[in-house]
């Protein structure tokens, strides 16, 4: 019987390195397909989004909610004046992922506000006022003496509200921050992927218009926290 063939080097290398891959493969088999999962859910989510704004820029419909700043203002019943939806990537070429969804939308009053505060007053009103991204101009009322006696806020009734939609493909989930959507704070939510469906989506629609709380008790609560954003000082 003719021996077989002794096998060379690289043809052991060559069989060795073959096997290692397809295990990799099948190992990472799981995980692509969970981040698959995180970046079809996002996708969904930018797509229906970006219809219902569409929708609503046109109704402009009144928000029922009232939007308070305790000891400064409230803001009741504001109108949806108009939004935008926007994606972005990560990853080169065919591997690219989106990384983030946002939803910006602003909501307005019919008129300004005006508060007349004395002047050691001033400071505490204007840091209010900073956390809740309400513009304002400060200017100074004196009397016949040149001795200032009032402050003199005019704020304009808009506030910018943002949702952002942020993939953590480490822990397969989806976070939501929501920012000033139904009060001056930021709240963050935790979804699975699979659960941030059309009508998690019809939901949260729902509690931007201040119809229903429902969306809040989709998913664990992981953050509240006073708004950071600033409101715009064009007079100090």
């Amino acid at each position: 019987m003719t021996p077989a063939p002794k096998r060379s080097l690289l043809d052991e290398l060559r069989a060795k390195s073959e096997a290692v891959r397809s295990q990799d493969a099948a190992a990472h088999r799981p995980i692509e397909k969970l981040r698959q999962q995180i970046d079809g859910c996002l996708w969904r989510t930018f797509r229906w989004l970006e219809e219902a704004v569409g929708h609503l820029d046109v109704i402009r419909p009144t928000v029922a909610r009232a939007f308070r700043l305790p000891d400064v203002l409230t803001l009741d019943r504001p109108q949806f004046d108009g939004g935008f939806v926007s994606f972005r990537r990560r990853g080169l070429g065919v591997q690219e992922e989106i990384d983030q969804v946002e939803l910006f939308y602003r909501l307005t009053g019919t008129e300004p506000f005006v508060l007349r505060v004395p002047p050691g007053a001033a400071a505490f009103i204007a840091e209010r006022l900073r956390t809740s991204t309400m513009p304002y101009e400060l200017d100074t009322e004196q009397d016949d003496r040149k001795v200032a006696r009032f402050s003199v806020f005019r704020i304009q009734p808009s506030i910018a509200a943002t949702i952002r939609f942020a993939a953590d493909y480490a822990a397969h989930a989806v976070e939501v921050t929501l920012s000033n959507v139904d009060r001056f704070e930021s709240v963050r939510l935790q979804f699975r992927p699979e659960a941030m469906d059309e009508t998690a989506l019809e939901d949260l629609v729902r509690f931007m218009l201040g119809e229903s709380n429902g969306f809040l008790h989709r998913a664990p609560l992981a953050l509240i926290r006073p708004s950071t954003s600033s409101g715009r000082t064009d007079a100090q």
